[in-house]
């Protein structure tokens, strides 16, 4: 129940998240507007792990294998601007359901086919049902 609820705690700050950064993107520009989201992500990560202990090293990120895990960050810059782009290209509530039933759909494929270290998992027809559902549910939204 937990991972539900922060899970679509998840989603609406970053819905929110999105509109805020388009709109700082509007009044500067986008690269400027991604690293400043970085930045502040960063100064707010130090302090949370200041707040909580300090559990972990930060020694313990050089042990960790294989080392394209650590390319998170990287990715996060990214999704950072890849979100302010179509958010201020399509809309909110458009750009919102592509990076959802995108996120979906790859994180089905990484299943399926145990990419990155993932527990593989059965193809099943549900989930691929689901999946032309949701798309169903994004053309009916986009259409006029």
């Amino acid at each position: 129940m937990w991972g539900i609820l922060v899970a679509a705690i998840s989603g609406a700050l970053m819905s929110i998240q999105g509109v805020f950064n388009a709109e700082v993107t509007k009044q500067s520009s986008i690269w400027m507007s991604a690293s400043f989201v970085q930045l502040t992500a960063f100064v707010v990560c130090v302090i949370a792990w200041f707040l909580t202990g300090r559990d972990g090293t930060v020694g313990s990120l050089f042990q960790v294998t294989p080392k394209y895990m650590l390319l998170g960050g990287a990715i996060g810059a990214f999704i950072t601007y890849t979100v302010i782009f179509s958010m201020n290209a399509v809309g909110p509530a458009r750009a919102v359901m592509f990076i959802v039933a995108v996120q979906l759909l790859v994180a089905y494929l990484i299943e399926l086919f145990g990419l990155f270290g993932v527990d593989k998992q059965p193809f099943e027809w549900r989930k691929c049902i689901g999946v032309v559902i949701i798309i169903a549910g994004i053309v009916t939204f986009k259409w006029k």
